[in-house]
């Protein structure tokens, strides 16, 4: 009895441990993300006081400082908090549902189903930036409805699933580019910003779709949080266990699709923050919990960051997605380097 007494505080004592490093962890990205947040509104062209940005968001006009803020910065801001955001989370979802580090979004073809969506109405209708928008997140749906029809078989198949993944999205990137070589010259600029994407442009009333999906889906993903962790134990222990998985994969999906599909629509795909965030966010905080929220925190801080990098680090200022592409293709290659070394590939 002693014994067994000792075994459970033991355990009870290293799940405190690791439920306060979750909580520290979680804490310290959201400040960090706060104080990004602030820099994206300070910072620019001219560096104004915080009592002036304060003014000027709570509605005063002040000369010089309420366009710049209330017109470029803060909507800029917003984009950026709001899409990393949807893109750690849903990165994490795949990455965990799927058990494979390399299925997230941007590798099974769901961000470039919504880009075809989006340069077709760019290059070949010439349409608007709503409209571009509506049919970016349509893409991304029918490319993932599709992508899970073909995955189904007789019973689901991760494997399957990445395989097809894959396959649809080269097959996707090389109709991008056919788009790309065929449309006109005066498009293709247009074209090119939203392919690498940028949180330049961002206008405030079109953020209130991304930012209303990411409210409403993010409780309900961390709610799942549990049985995505039961699932990430496999099909058969997951149902030994009591979860629903059709079910719950079924709404986790969903959930993460829709989150994507509309970041995407408002900033375009910007590189690697689905493919990093879960990662990170696992180093940082365990394994023991449910890494949802740190995931998302951790992408918002990701793009906050290389925007601000690709405004200042250098002589010419770069779209964000530019500089996450550089931060994550040297991880793609260790990772696969190290999967290799491990017989996963």
């Amino acid at each position: 009895m002693k014994n067994q007494s000792a075994e459970v505080k033991f355990i009870m004592t290293g799940m405190r441990q690791r439920r306060r490093r979750w909580v520290l962890v979680t804490c310290l990205l959201t400040i960090l993300a706060g104080i990004l947040c602030c820099a994206m509104l300070l910072l620019g062209n001219t560096i104004y006081p915080i009592q002036e940005v304060i003014r000027s968001l709570s509605g005063e006009q002040i000369a010089g400082v309420s366009f710049a803020v209330n017109t470029i910065r803060f909507p800029r801001m917003l984009a950026g908090l709001f899409s990393g955001f949807a893109f750690g989370i849903a990165g994490y979802i795949f990455q965990t549902m799927l058990r494979n580090p390399l299925a997230n979004p941007n590798v099974l073809g769901i961000t470039s189903g919504s880009s075809v969506a989006a340069v077709v109405c760019i290059t070949v209708f010439h349409t608007s930036n709503t409209i571009v928008s509506i049919a970016s997140i349509i893409g991304g749906l029918i490319t993932v409805f599709v992508m899970y029809l073909l995955s189904r078989g007789k019973s689901f198949s991760i494997g399957r699933l990445i395989l097809i993944g894959i396959g649809i999205q080269a097959m996707l990137d090389a109709a991008i580019s056919y788009l790309l070589l065929v449309g006109a010259q005066q498009d293709i600029p247009a074209a090119l910003r939203w392919l690498n994407g940028s949180l330049n442009g961002s206008q405030i009333e079109e953020l209130p779709p991304l930012m209303i999906t990411v409210i409403i889906f993010t409780p309900i993903v961390i709610l799942l949080g549990k049985d995505l962790n039961m699932l990430e134990l496999g099909e058969q222990m997951a149902s030994s266990l009591g979860v629903a998985t059709d079910k719950t994969r079924i709404l986790l999906i969903v959930s993460s699709v829709l989150m994507i599909a509309i970041a995407t629509a408002t900033t375009g795909p910007i590189a690697f923050v689905s493919f990093l965030a879960g990662p990170i966010a696992n180093r940082l905080a365990g394994i023991s919990f449910s890494n949802i929220l740190p995931a998302g925190l951790v992408g918002a801080n990701l793009v906050l960051v290389a925007d601000l990098i690709g405004q200042f680090a250098f002589e010419y200022r770069f779209p964000v997605g530019i500089i996450t592409g550089l931060l994550g293709a040297p991880y793609l290659i260790f990772l696969l380097i190290r999967m290799n070394r491990k017989g996963e590939l």
